[in-house]
This record gives C-alpha cells, structure tokens and sequence, in this order.
C-alpha cells in the first residue's frame, strides 16, 4: 500500500529521469572522447577539411539537389573557403603531401567556381583563400 501522493510519484519519476539523462549524456561524452582518442590526428584533420569542402560546395550551388543553385551564397562561401585554405596551409606539412595534395585540388576547385560565379571578380591574388594558397586562375 502506497503513502505517497500523485504529485509527489511525478516529482520523483521527474528526478529519476533528470538523473538517467545526466547519465546518459556522460556516458556519450566518454564514449566520444574515446572514438577520438583512436583517431590519428591526420584523420581528424582531413574530416574537418572534408566537411569545410563539402559546405562551401553547397554555397556554391554544387549541391546533389536538383534545385542546388536556390543554396548558393558567395558571401559564406568565401568564408568557408578562407577556412578551409588556412586550416590546409598550416596543416600540410603536418599531415604530408600524400593527405595535402587532394585537399588542396578541391580547395583549388572551389576557388575556380568561385570566381566563376561572381558577378564581380575579386582581383587576382585577392579571391577566397588567395591570401593563403597564392593567385588561383
């Protein structure tokens, strides 16, 4: 036989639930420092440069969407590409030629996209991420 009222069962299942959560959310920090702590930093390197190609990509408009042009922005575009060509400038000779060289060739590509969709051309040496990798053309 129960003593307890309504409000106060809620109040405690409400705690127990706060608390199992809290748990969880630990857990999932643990589990996520141990998957990085198995990945070589080359690796984590890369994926932040893939992820940096892929949205400047999709600013402009190089999309899977059929309709991929209606995402195109120049303005983020530019800044994920100065980015990504600081983040692959400091890193290449951390993480050798072998890892460097592709990232740089989509680097290049989006740069050449870049300029080809402006309707006003940064000057030679003065585009996205130029500043870091030299005059792209």
């Amino acid at each position: 036989m129960s003593t307890t009222t309504g409000d106060h069962a809620h109040s405690f299942d409400a705690e127990r639930h706060a608390h199992w959560e809290e748990q969880q959310r630990a857990a999932a920090a643990t589990d996520a420092v141990r998957d990085i702590a198995d990945v070589a930093a080359v690796e984590v390197i890369a994926s932040g440069c893939v992820h940096l190609m892929s949205a400047a990509a999709v600013k402009l408009g190089l999309g899977e969407d059929p309709d991929a042009e209606r995402f195109t922005d120049l303005d983020e575009a530019r800044k994920l590409i100065n980015a990504l060509a600081g983040l692959v400038t400091a890193a290449a000779p951390e993480i050798s030629d072998m890892h460097a060289r592709p990232i740089r060739d989509g680097l290049r590509s989006l740069q050449l996209r870049f300029r080809e969709i402006s309707a006003i051309p940064d000057p030679i040496g003065k585009g996205p991420g130029e500043k870091f990798t030299g005059p792209v053309s």
